[in-house]
């Protein structure tokens, strides 16, 4: 009989896929298959007419399951949905704008999160799902308690937790934001700070990312006995 092996789903909500949100999501995923985990990465900005929540309120009433729900609406969501769904692991990544994950993510997240939420306090997890987001942000690390970073951004991985039993974040600080600096208007940082710290620190971000998905896959596992 063939092992059965842990599914990853990365979801990118960068419009950039490959820059610096798309890097760390990349080692996450390379950290999650040497776990020998299946893993898929998806471009939200790719998905057509991708919508949040409508407010149907059909994953709410009598008889919907909450053993292993997917949203009710099939639009063009709903096919990521459903790999989401079917996935042991969740890895969400995104750039901060204005002190929040973009957009999209934010519309995706209500689709995963609301079908499994219950306001029936006798409705019991079941079937949970390990689940973390990476944040990459041009604000300095020791600037985000200052902004209330790790509240705001926190109740990203808070909601996936109470929803999904799991749910963590990764802060991946002090970016470099532009690929010319040169053509850009600015004064509250220079280019050469900003060089020389992706410089120093970038591969360790992506290290801890590449851990990260590692962890997870080996925490699935054991948590369903694999």
């Amino acid at each position: 009989m063939e092992e059965k092996k842990i599914k990853v789903l990365l979801v990118n909500g960068s419009p950039r896929p490959n820059h610096n949100t798309g890097k760390a999501l990349q080692a996450a995923m390379e950290g999650a298959i040497e776990a020998g985990a299946e893993a898929e990465l998806i471009n939200l900005y790719t998905i057509k007419n991708l919508k949040g929540c409508y407010s149907c309120f059909r994953c709410q009433r009598k008889g919907f399951s909450k053993v292993d729900p997917v949203c009710c609406i099939k639009d063009g969501t709903w096919p990521y949905l459903d790999k989401a769904r079917e996935a042991d692991v969740v890895i969400f990544g995104s750039p901060v704008y204005f002190s929040y994950p973009t957009g999209l993510l934010r519309a995706f997240i209500e689709r995963f999160l609301f079908p499994k939420y219950s306001y029936d306090s006798k409705v019991k997890l079941v079937n949970p799902k390990n689940t973390a987001s990476i944040f990459t942000m041009n604000c300095p690390r020791e600037f985000m308690d200052h902004i209330n970073y790790p509240i705001l951004l926190g109740n990203t991985a808070d909601g996936c937790k109470h929803v999904y039993g799991f749910g963590e974040a990764l802060y991946i600080c002090n970016t470099y934001q532009f690929d010319d600096y040169s053509q850009m208007q600015f004064d509250m940082f220079r280019e050469e700070d900003k060089r020389a710290y992706r410089d120093a620190h970038f591969q360790e971000d992506l290290n801890r990312a590449k851990e990260l998905g590692r962890r997870l896959v080996e925490e699935a596992k054991s948590r369903l006995n694999l």
